[in-house]
């Protein structure tokens, strides 16, 4: 049977929150657009994910008309704050202009899907065997098969690829073509998603690792232990989990039923550059920064704004001046942000755990960790990065 063949202006691979921010602002532009996503909605829709909108996110979905997309499930009180040795020791940080908000990931994956199909927007889920053709030609095509296993066809003007770290976008670019940029830290996190509401909610240091206690919504936490590199899930019991959860932050903990557990290779990845062709990567297709540095919504978003910024001047306008510029746009931030999430993280873990780096290192960690409370300074670029406003 022959494949199918329409044509659109956009194809965006993916339906995560850079695709769909993409696609809810092509919509309002009225540029057409077609959003491919390989899993089934109940999937994508459930998947736990971090949720840290900061300043810069919340200011952006506000500026394009999207404020309701930022409305998230409840998430109760919790006495919280950031630990050392079992100290609580909040940083007061400088929060004037700080409109960060929490909303789950897959509570603000689902809003910002209710807004684009009620919009009109096309969101085609398990869109299999994607494949991105001539896309170094004027008209590239994107193949795939439907629901029913039909061989679909679209050409296209342009390709967002938000399909993440291992999807097919960034493996369609010839790997002559880009520089990958990676660093590896040397300890992993032991993620653990446990049915109990958070409590205590934060960060704790200690010489047993780094530990972290966040929502995921009003019953559900992330937890996050430092662990070595070569530890698997099996070594973590339930017992040791919760145990050390304790004893890392020096105060008693909800416990509760655990979901899942799994182990989190902690690293840094920029490739250079962010295009090839009418190919463009957006989000983790691009870069991965570590998860304690709470910058991969960030970040998403930030390339999501310029890139639609840039589609809606060349559609409207004839001007290719920031798609061609795209990558020379967003780098600069990203590296910005790769910086702060290398300082945060390695000081965070390097403060309490010595086997890594040692005492001398663990000493000048937290030299840094105490310029927080005592400069003005410091505490002001802090905050400026944490907001996403730097």
């Amino acid at each position: 049977m022959a494949e199918t063949r329409e044509n659109t202006a956009v194809v965006i691979v993916g339906a995560g929150v850079a695709g769909l921010t993409l696609g809810n602002f092509l919509l309002r532009d009225g540029i057409d657009c077609i959003v491919l996503e390989k899993h089934p909605r109940a999937y994508v829709e459930q998947r736990q994910r971090a949720g840290t909108i900061d300043t810069f996110g919340v200011r952006m979905f506000r500026e394009w008309g999207l404020e309701e997309v930022l409305a998230g499930d409840p998430i109760p009180h919790s006495e919280g704050g950031f630990y050392i040795d079992g100290e609580a020791m909040p940083i007061d940080v400088d929060d004037d202009n700080n409109e960060s908000l929490y909303c789950p990931q897959q509570v603000l994956v689902r809003n910002l899907t209710d807004v684009f199909l009620r919009d009109g927007g096309d969101l085609r889920y398990e869109a299999t065997d994607v494949s991105l053709d001539d896309i170094t030609r004027d008209r590239p095509l994107v193949r795939y098969r439907d629901t029913d296993g039909t061989a679909e066809a679209i050409d296209c003007d342009f390709i967002a690829g938000c399909d993440g770290f291992h999807g097919v976008s960034r493996r369609s670019i010839p790997a002559s073509a880009l520089t990958e940029y990676s660093h590896e830290y040397g300890y992993n996190w032991l993620s653990v998603l446990a049915a109990v509401p958070t409590n205590p909610s934060g960060m704790a240091i200690h010489s047993l690792g780094l530990a972290g206690m966040i929502p995921r919504g009003p019953h559900a936490s992330r937890i996050y232990l430092q662990c070595s590199v070569d530890d698997t899930p099996e070594q973590w019991p339930d017992e040791r989990i919760w145990s050390e959860l304790e004893a890392r932050f020096g105060t008693p903990v909800s416990t509760g039923a655990i979901i899942d557990k799994r182990i989190v290779p902690l690293r840094s990845v920029v490739f250079d550059p962010m295009s090839y062709g009418k190919l463009y990567l957006l989000g983790d297709a691009a870069h991965i920064v570590p998860p304690m540095s709470a910058k991969g919504i960030h970040l998403a978003l930030h390339d999501t704004e310029v890139f639609a910024r840039a589609v809606i001047r060349r559609v409207k306008e004839g001007d290719p001046g920031l798609l061609d510029s795209y990558s020379e746009t967003c780098l600069p931030h990203i590296w910005n942000y790769q910086a702060f999430a290398t300082w945060i993280t390695d000081t965070m873990h390097n403060a309490g755990f010595t086997g890594y780096e040692g005492e001398f290192r663990k000493q000048v960690a937290r030299a840094e960790l105490q310029r927080q409370f005592t400069s003005d300074a410091a505490n002001k670029l802090f905050s400026e990065l944490t907001a996403g406003t730097n």
